[in-house]
């Protein structure tokens, strides 16, 4: 009889055991490290915006080109025509591109230009990106 109490009871502890299962440990905050600075806190974090690479593509393209037509773009970056389009209008929406729409006689001419908001945008982001470049090389 004892050996049967001892089972039951046994049973119910590892019962109560697998009911309140571990919780997972928190992890530590994105960007995290030793000494409690945060890799958020030593500089500012990039433009997600931008660091798409699709998105950085035609940015930069338009950095160095006054405006350049879809077709253009679509070329040079290699895109498809819904890859392209999407990205060009997440670009607009956040103000860093204007889209004018036009025609060349019948056929019609969609054409994109870097906007100021675009263009400090982009310079923030690569200064971002040298400034990690150079404090990897420091190491």
């Amino acid at each position: 009889m004892a050996d049967a109490a001892r089972d039951d009871r046994r049973r119910r502890r590892g019962d109560e055991q697998q009911s309140a299962a571990p919780t997972a440990p928190t992890a530590a905050p994105r960007g995290a490290r030793a000494g409690g600075r945060t890799a958020a806190s030593a500089a500012p974090s990039l433009d997600q915006l931008i660091h798409e690479r699709m998105r950085l593509g035609i940015v930069s393209a338009l950095a160095v080109n006054e405006s350049l037509t879809f077709n253009e773009l679509k070329a040079l970056l290699h895109a498809t025509d819904g890859n392209l389009s999407v990205h060009a209008r997440r670009l607009e929406d956040a103000g860093y591109v204007t889209c004018a729409k036009s025609f060349d006689g019948r056929v019609p001419r969609t054409e994109y230009r870097l906007t100021d908001t675009g263009r400090r945008a982009l310079e923030r982001y690569l200064d971002h990106m040298e400034a990690l470049i150079q404090a990897t090389r420091e190491r």
